[in-house]
């Protein structure tokens, strides 16, 4: 049991420091204290940031404590990870105003009764300047000059602001505070989670467990999920729309979603996928992924709604039983919505194409398309229908 255990908190992990450290951690006879932080930089989650949620709750099922850290502080900072500039900092109003929304919506997956959730503002506003300055003390600049995006903006002479090299303490420090014994953060928050361990240990405490996740791409396949790039479910999206988005996912990329978003036993999932390379349809299982995620973020009964919403759409749209089977190669791994129609034969140009997207005279598998830059992603099969009576079955492979 305890290696069943073990296999669901690995589940999906891009990389744990140090895996023997976390084994021994759970042998402990005690609740383990997981860590993870939040900056509230924007007031909308999607399915990208529950990547990080699911985990937690995956701890919390097994008995651990989760401490769910709203970084009021370190949000007005800005977290300089992947910027290639110094990012604009929040207004405290703003950052307690998406700190309220994060709360509602975490709380979709995660048990509140057993959530406890802090605020980094707590203890970063009670120090004084001067223990602040000995939290510094204890880093070096070739240390931070260490991490990717620091290093990159020096060698390029892009500057790099005093306070950005004070996130990476401040998101350590958190973690003496908090005496945290694992913290979670996605594949770009690697360095800021080894400093957390560095500060521990000078502090004279028992490092932390460094377990990174990774980020999820979003409906092209291609890009990380993302609002500003429009590939991404928003978890306070209508049940129809994330029906919609979910279906129109590659079947390749369904499993990766399935791995990382979804809480069926790893063992039934790997049934399912053996099931589909021998001949079964994988629509079907991405119906029981969309249900599952709607059913998460709503309830089961708006889970079976969208269901039946989304085979009348089919209906209503009066899809002939027999069209034309096309296959097309994708270069770079995605294929142009405009293109492909223009490839498939269901319009005469690229122009043309572009024209009927934006009439809302084109849809895939039943829903409007509205983006005539949407990008397909290889390893998918759709129905694509232009206009009341041009429908082909398009496989987009890999270039």
């Amino acid at each position: 049991m305890q290696e069943e255990v073990l296999a669901n908190l690995l589940r999906g992990a891009d990389e744990v420091l140090v895996e023997q450290e976390l084994v021994a951690k759970l042998k402990e006879s005690r609740p383990l204290r997981i860590k993870a932080g939040f900056d509230p930089t924007a007031p909308d989650l999607h399915l990208g940031h529950t990547v990080l949620i699911n985990k937690l709750k995956q701890f919390q099922d097994a008995g651990h404590e989760v401490l769910f850290l709203i970084g009021d502080f370190t949000g007005m900072i800005g977290d300089p990870t992947g910027k290639n500039v110094t990012r604009k900092p929040l207004s405290r109003e703003q950052v307690l105003a998406n700190a309220e929304t994060y709360q509602a919506q975490v709380f979709k997956i995660l048990d509140p009764e057993k959530t406890q959730v802090l605020f980094n503002s707590t203890w970063m506003n009670a120090l004084s300047p001067a223990e602040l300055i000995q939290i510094a003390a204890k880093h070096t600049v070739a240390r931070m000059l260490e991490r990717d995006d620091f290093h990159k903006r020096f060698k390029s002479g892009q500057p790099i602001a005093i306070h950005e090299f004070l996130y990476p303490l401040i998101q350590g420090y958190d973690s003496v505070v908090m005496r945290s014994d694992v913290e979670l953060g996605g594949t770009d928050q690697k360095f800021n989670l080894l400093v957390g361990r560095q500060l521990q240990e000078t502090y004279g405490q028992k490092a932390q467990v460094v377990m990174t996740m990774p980020i999820l791409e979003g409906l092209d396949g291609v890009q990380k999920m993302s609002k500003s790039l429009n590939n991404y479910v928003g978890i306070a999206d209508a049940p129809d729309d994330m029906f919609g988005k979910l279906m129109s996912i590659s079947d390749e990329l369904m499993w990766r979603y399935f791995e990382l978003l979804s809480f069926r036993p790893l063992a039934e999932i790997r049934q399912w996928r053996q099931a589909c390379e021998q001949g079964d349809n994988p629509r079907n299982y991405k119906v029981k992924l969309a249900q599952e995620i709607i059913a998460r973020f709503h309830d089961s009964a708006a889970a079976e709604k969208a269901l039946e919403n989304f085979e009348a759409r089919f209906q209503r749209g009066a899809m002939p039983e027999e069209m034309d089977e096309i296959e097309l190669k994708a270069e770079g791994g995605a294929y142009g919505i405009a293109k492909l129609l223009k490839d498939a034969g269901l319009t005469p140009s690229t122009s043309e194409a572009i024209r009927m997207i934006n009439q809302g005279a084109v849809k895939i598998d039943g829903e409007k398309v509205s983006d005539s830059k949407l990008e397909i992603a290889a390893g998918s099969t759709h129905v694509y229908q232009v206009g009341k009576r041009k429908f082909a079955r398009v496989s987009v492979s890999g270039g």
